[in-house]
């Protein structure tokens, strides 16, 4: 036991001039003994199969590790359960669509910046477009006409939904929304 003791003690003062904090200052290495002790006290010997502490106390000294695993164990069905329903939650939301080549959908206009008129009043989605490629379960190409040719045609497809046609007989005059972009401006040389 001392030898042990002695072993460490002397590893400890080899390379306790590295140890340094945040600040980049070096510890003496005096100040690192207290966690040895501990260390020593609270591990178990192949020889006796049990630690010092115990057989010198009687009990362990509680740890902070302690604590947490203890705290973990009463966390743990908690956690899991509100795991299950943050799950079903976001499931509910987050459906991957199931859009194919050739079905019509409605863009969101969140980033078209240029559409005339009070951000308030523009529509949320224009036209219904047909989709041209799918690019995975992320992303639709659709094939852009009119004011729209010069965008890029490919949206996430979280800026995308379904094209449910009106009903004429409920609503005889209701159209496809509109888009009013402002006049391309060409330059002439």
């Amino acid at each position: 036991m001392i030898q042990t003791l002695e072993d460490m003690i002397r590893r400890f003062c080899a390379y306790g001039l590295e140890f340094k904090n945040s600040d980049g200052f070096t510890h003496d290495w005096c100040t690192l003994i207290p966690a040895l002790e501990l260390e020593y006290k609270t591990s178990v010997h192949s020889s006796t199969g049990q630690t010092p502490a115990m057989l010198e106390k009687g009990w362990n000294p509680r740890l902070p590790a302690d604590t947490l695993r203890k705290d973990l164990i009463d966390i743990h069905p908690t956690a899991s359960s509100f795991k299950i329903i943050l799950d079903k939650k976001w499931d509910k939301s987050h459906k991957v669509p199931d859009f194919k080549v050739g079905d019509l959908v409605l863009v969101s206009t969140l980033n078209f910046n240029n559409i005339k008129g009070p951000k308030k009043l523009k529509y949320s989605y224009v036209r219904p477009f047909v989709i041209v490629a799918l690019h995975g379960t992320i992303a639709v190409q659709v094939e852009l006409s009119g004011e729209l040719e010069n965008k890029h045609p490919t949206f996430p497809v979280s800026l995308i939904k379904p094209y449910k046609p009106a009903d004429k007989e409920l609503f005889p005059l209701r159209n496809p929304t509109p888009l009013t972009l402002p006049p391309v401006e060409q330059n002439e040389d």
